[in-house]
């Protein structure tokens, strides 16, 4: 059981990454300070966008329930 929770957390851990470096950039950052930031967004954000917001959630959820599994599977 141990090691299907951890194939699981291997699994949505690289998942999670790509999916966070798939969002767009919020600005603000260190690279306004140097330029990055001049284009501007119209408008709100796009359906993709919200469901890719979703989607990183509801991975984060599944990847911190495989967390506190582990950790429950090891402390018995």
């Amino acid at each position: 059981m141990e090691l299907a929770f951890s194939i699981l957390l291997v699994a949505t851990s690289a998942l999670l990454i790509l999916l966070v470096l798939m969002h767009k950039g919020k600005g603000g950052g260190l690279s306004d300070m140097f330029g990055g930031g001049v284009s501007s967004s119209l408008g709100g954000s796009s359906v993709a966008e919200r469901n890719l917001d979703r989607l990183t959630v509801a991975l984060g959820l599944v990847w911190g329930a495989a967390i506190v599994a582990i950790g429950l599977l090891n402390a018995s």
